[in-house]
């Protein structure tokens, strides 16, 4: 087992790689902030379920916290990710039909217009390379490290999104149906005009994204942290519920048969020039949201 004062040190010093505080950690993960001091000193630990969050939003995969550790975002040279590479393709030539992409550290690569990628990237670090076009879906990603992407106008539907970072990513007008997202975190990505119809975020996080024109229908939030988004448009039969909230604006909104419950700093969210339906506003009241901006619908 472990000494719990290495593991600490590991926790500090990846959350000080991503540039977040003590306080900032334990927001995204629903705790106190002297819940993650304790860690960080070595005087307690983070039960398993907790070590896939805390993975996911440190942008590290759970062999971080082990002594043989590699990191799965560990920087390397230009050479070496060039040396990388071409290893990696020679090796998948040879395996003709059955190439893999999995745990390989792919930088400046072009996979545009791919398609039946499933598990292929998972366990992977990505790096400004090109999906456009791509046919993704039924794709896994997990403990994925993804930066600087552009998934623009990819079928990524029915997909399986767990334990992974992606952070400056384009998905603009993506089609992202019936797909999960588990323990994953996700900033400054651009998903204008994507498609959430049926999909569902759990014990996660979205900080700092673009949702403009995005389709919401059905969309489940559970356990998420929400930090400095706006949320615009129409939102039909979606949840919230366990979420927590900081700098969240409903602006222009319209919200229908959307549910609320159990739900943090709902005082804090604003909402502005927004319309519910009767059923979505006793939700919001019965959370203790400010209804300041609410109207109701006319039936």
């Amino acid at each position: 087992m472990l000494e719990t004062k290495k593991i600490g040190n590991k926790i500090a010093e990846a959350r000080k790689r991503i540039n977040i505080s003590q306080a900032e950690l334990a927001q995204r993960l629903f705790i106190s902030s002297q819940a993650v001091g304790k860690w960080e000193r070595g005087e307690s630990m983070p039960d398993i379920t907790t070590f896939n969050r805390l993975a996911a939003i440190l942008g590290v995969d759970l062999n971080y916290f082990s002594e043989n550790f590699k990191s799965s975002v560990a920087e390397t040279t230009s050479d070496e990710r060039l040396e990388n590479q071409s290893a990696k393709l020679s090796t998948e030539k040879k395996k003709a039909l059955n190439w893999d992409m999995s745990g390989g550290n792919w930088v400046d690569a072009d996979f545009s217009g791919l398609k039946n990628l499933h598990e292929k990237f998972s366990s992977s670090n990505m790096q400004n390379c090109q999906f456009i076009g791509s046919e993704m879906s039924g794709l896994l990603l997990k403990n994925n490290n993804v930066d600087k992407c552009d998934f623009s106008n990819s079928n990524i539907s029915n997909s399986h999104i767990q334990n992974s970072y992606l952070a400056n990513n384009q998905f603009n007008n993506c089609s992202l149906k019936e797909t999960e997202f588990t323990g994953s975190y996700i900033k400054n990505c651009d998903f204008t005009g994507a498609d959430f119809t049926g999909a569902k975020v759990k014990s996660g996080g979205l900080e700092k994204n673009t949702i403009t024109n995005i389709l919401w229908n059905h969309t489940i939030f559970t356990d998420t942290y929400f930090g400095d988004i706006i949320f615009e448009g129409i939102l039909e039969d979606c949840s919230f519920e366990n979420c927590g909230f900081k700098k969240v604006k409903f602006k222009n909104a319209t919200l229908m048969n959307t549910f609320f419950k159990n739900n943090k700093k709902m005082k804090m969210v604003e909402f502005i020039d927004c319309k519910v339906d009767k059923i979505t506003y006793a939700f919001l009241k019965n959370n203790l949201a400010n209804l300041t901006g609410i109207t109701l619908l006319s039936e």
